[in-house]
């Protein structure tokens, strides 16, 4: 199973798609267009993005529109055979959306409905050149293969989807997963800051190439981020997306230039970095300047940062991440985040006293 692409429904995709390019360094390779939507399909590396605008009231990218803001609407996936997917997912509990079709060059596809709002699309290719992109789309060539590079692009791939689930949704989310899919749960962890907390639990398709981090709310604590992106989401959704790069400085300083607006980090959290952790790669005067932030496992680091949310609702946002070995998600970095956040505060009240 790979990662074939991931959908967003939006109100413009002409404003979404420039942005996309802009920013991220996306290339548009492809249209497509009929009297119900329009949609644009962008690439860079293995990251291929399908951005739709509902043109008819009752099409499902204009409905989700209504309901949630933009948004992730369908990651779909890669499959060998389309139609035993999707038996498999429905005989397991999963809401049936369409029931597999074969398409002009051979291609089948099937939808499921999978947390929330979103669906996940099974497709199974009708040949060599057709692994990736529906026969639907008009696609340029010369700008599919150069979106392709990755020697000259900053984003390799889409690393992880961050999913926000309502309280007690966990478990039967990682149980669908797992029995209707055929994921693996890989990782499970309770982060506690402050008087917040949230549990998550990871799961991946057995090729390593899909991976989902669900994360709901511990209503133990006080409300928190999770609880805000719900009640403004509407519904369990998909917060943030992982680009991954293959050198976070140089990605994320480019960015910036693009005129990426990143949250931004205490500088205690760099002092504090050093005493933690000794660097496998960059210099801490260079992680501070951008406000990367660099977390570490049993196989090695992490950076990562995440972009401000320019959604209307700050629902929907980006990482960029580059791995040194480090297989696990910066947990570490919220604890970090924390405790440099209340140490500048120690520090601003000496400084006053």
């Amino acid at each position: 199973m790979q990662l074939f692409h991931v959908e967003f429904y939006v109100r413009d995709v002409d404003a979404y798609a420039a942005e996309m390019e802009r920013s991220y360094g996306f290339l548009r390779i492809g249209e497509a267009a009929d009297s119900r939507a329009r949609s644009t399909v962008l690439q860079r590396g293995t990251a291929i993005l399908v951005v739709t605008q509902g043109l008819d009231e009752t099409h499902p990218a204009a409905l989700f529109v209504g309901v949630h803001g933009d948004g992730v609407g369908d990651i779909a996936l890669g499959v060998a055979d389309a139609r035993a997917a999707h038996t498999r997912a429905v005989a397991a509990g999963a809401r049936a959306v369409s029931e597999p079709a074969e398409l002009s060059d051979g291609t089948v596809t099937a939808v499921i409905g999978g947390f929330g709002n979103v669906t996940h699309t099974f497709v199974q290719p009708g040949g060599p050149d057709q692994d990736w992109v529906l026969p639907r789309f008009r696609i340029d060539a010369d700008r599919r293969r150069e979106a392709r590079r990755t020697d000259t692009a900053d984003v390799i791939e889409i690393d992880h989807f961050a999913v926000c689930l309502e309280a007690d949704m966990l478990q039967p989310t990682v149980d669908f997963y797992r029995t209707a899919i055929g994921f693996e749960e890989i990782f499970e962890e309770h982060i506690v800051v402050g008087d917040q907390a949230m549990i998550s639990k990871v799961v991946q398709s057995p090729s390593g190439a899909v991976t989902l981090t669900l994360i709901q709310p511990d209503v133990t604590r006080k409300p928190g981020q999770i609880d805000r992106f719900l009640k403004e989401h509407g519904a369990s959704g998909v917060q943030h997306i992982a680009f991954r790069v293959a050198d976070a400085v140089r990605s994320v300083a480019r960015m910036m230039g693009n005129g990426v607006d990143f949250l931004t980090t205490p500088a205690t959290y760099y002092r504090l970095m050093e005493q933690r952790l000794e660097l496998s790669v960059h210099t801490v005067a260079e992680l501070e300047r951008l406000g990367i932030l660099v977390d570490e496992d049993h196989d090695g680091q992490l950076f990562q940062i995440f972009t401000r949310s320019s959604h209307a609702r700050r629902t929907l946002f980006f990482e960029i991440i580059e791995r040194v070995g480090a297989r696990t998600f910066g947990s570490g970095n919220i604890k970090a985040l924390y405790e440099a956040v209340e140490a500048e505060k120690l520090d601003r009240r000496i400084a006053g006293a």
